[in-house]
């Protein structure tokens, strides 16, 4: 019996599953979790990269422990971050976290150089002020020109454990300096960024195989004899791999931190519908793309839970929200202020105040306005990808942390009027493990792997109440374009 581990690590936190396939079911365990986040360095929030490798090696002495003397391993953490290594391969500083302030103007001061639309029709991409893009747009051109090789993150701990450096093209695509039609990274985009075209490793697709733990960490750790698998390394592509749709008329959500809506299409889409609503089409695996927009997510009710003192668990805070009254008050999620606030509770209330609207201060009307506003945005953006796609979409799978709200889960189906199936939590986990297995040659493809992650786990699916918030979400709607 094969064993997989998958390490997926998000913002705040990683782990260590323990992946394997029993009596035709996907087993899951979890044997290793550890705190992430970034320190303020020189000015600038920086991840804590040697922390993360000495916690993946952590977990795998706990696998090794266990009696388990051979895995595969495959990496997946969030996007566009990145480490600058010299051609000693050592890297340059720790990597700046994509939260930092320090490319607040850059789109503005780039685009005066290259106008938007002609990016959007070489890359497909998003604008979002802390793409790759306009990271090194802002980068200390002393370091740059310093560095030998550009890394991102999950490529980076895959090259310090295995010392073979690659750029896995489902995290690469989200730099937005990937060529739609080349394939390649774009010369032009490069330039502009005093970015060289061998600074990148070369390109690889999710699957390929990228060696084997070295002997150095097996002398210091008492380790499994472990190869690494280089698979959907963005956690989004791997939680598209993990999610159980069927069909042409799904769409997916994976609800984190971030909350990714989209649609997984053979081709991309980026024309001047796309263009207008800001959507992105990140590669995905096997030569798929994620047609999807990127919405402010989880990371609002995290923020307000820290700033309660972790007195209340989410769980808590969602049956508080079930008790308040509903849509009192209307928030576009995605407004840059609730990206890094100083203090997010605040920032909610001062925006409820600006725009005259009912004040939340308990924390269940604070979670009822998140969840509600989460709910509308998600609504609004199904109804926007199925105009620019161009067929309807009939049921929304959503998967992650956010596939647990159950008050969330319902008012999107009532909103969007569509079949919503929640589960599995675990979806990038159980990706990342899918990506691990076809390579190992255990299932032969996406579909396949798909079918087990339905057999194997507990869906739940929520059904619309036709009609009952229509007034509701076209309100929301007039509201955001008023705002905008």
């Amino acid at each position: 019996m094969n064993t997989y581990v998958a390490v997926d690590i998000g913002a705040s936190s990683g782990r260590l599953i323990l992946g394997t396939v029993d009596e035709g079911k996907l087993k899951l365990e979890e044997v290793h979790r550890f705190k992430n986040g970034f320190t303020n360095e020189d000015g600038h929030d920086c991840w804590q990269i040697d922390h993360l490798i000495n916690e993946i090696l952590v977990g795998l002495e706990k696998i090794k422990a266990r009696g388990i003397n051979r895995v595969n391993l495959g990496i997946d953490t969030w996007a566009v971050d990145y480490v600058l290594v010299d051609e000693d391969g050592n890297k340059l500083h720790n990597p700046v976290a994509y939260r930092d302030s320090r490319t607040n103007s850059a789109i503005t001061n780039l685009t005066s150089a290259l106008p938007k639309e002609y990016i959007y029709e070489k890359t497909g991409i998003q604008f979002q002020n802390f793409n790759t893009l306009y990271q090194l747009y802002t980068e200390d051109k002393t370091k740059l020109s310093e560095t030998d090789k550009i890394m991102m993150i999950p490529d980076y701990l895959g090259y310090v454990l295995t010392g073979n450096a690659v750029t896995e093209v489902t995290n690469a695509s989200t730099t937005q300096m990937l060529n739609l039609r080349q394939g390649l990274f774009d010369k032009d985009l490069m330039s502009e960024v005093d970015v060289e075209e061998d600074q990148f490793p070369h390109l690889v697709e999710a699957g390929t195989l990228l060696g084997s733990v070295r002997r150095k960490w097996r002398k210091r750790y008492d380790i499994p004899e472990t190869d690494v698998i280089t698979t959907a390394t963005h956690d989004t592509a791997s939680a598209v791999v993990g999610t159980p749709g069927f069909g042409d008329n799904w769409a997916f959500l994976s609800s984190g931190t971030w909350s990714l809506l989209g649609a997984e299409l053979n081709t991309p889409e980026n024309g001047l519908a796309a263009f207008r609503e800001n959507y992105t089409n990140e590669w995905g695996a096997y030569g798929t793309y994620r047609f999807l927009k990127n919405i402010m997510g989880l990371w609002i009710i995290q923020k307000v839970k820290e700033e309660l003192n972790d007195q209340y668990s989410f769980a808590e805070l969602a049956a508080f929200a079930e008790k308040e009254a509903p849509f009192r008050t209307f928030i576009d999620v995605n407004d840059l202020r609730f990206q890094n606030p100083e203090n997010m509770i605040q920032e909610l209330q001062n925006y409820a105040k600006e725009t005259e609207q009912f004040v939340p201060k308990t924390p269940g009307e604070l979670a009822r306005a998140i969840y509600d506003n989460l709910s509308l945005y998600y609504a609004d953006s199904v109804h926007k990808l199925s105009a620019i796609i161009g067929h309807p979409i009939t049921t929304l799978n959503i998967v992650g942390g956010g596939s647990n709200v159950t008050l969330m889960n319902q008012l999107t189906a009532d909103l969007a009027n569509i079949t919503v199936v929640a589960g599995p939590s675990e979806a990038t986990a159980i990706g990342n493990i899918i990506v691990q297995m076809i390579t190992a040659g255990e299932i032969k493809d996406v579909v396949a792997g798909r079918h087990l992650i339905a057999d194997s786990f507990d869906l739940k699916t929520f059904a619309p109440h036709v009609g009952i918030y229509d007034s509701v979400l076209a309100k929301y709607q007039a509201f955001l374009a008023d705002s905008k």
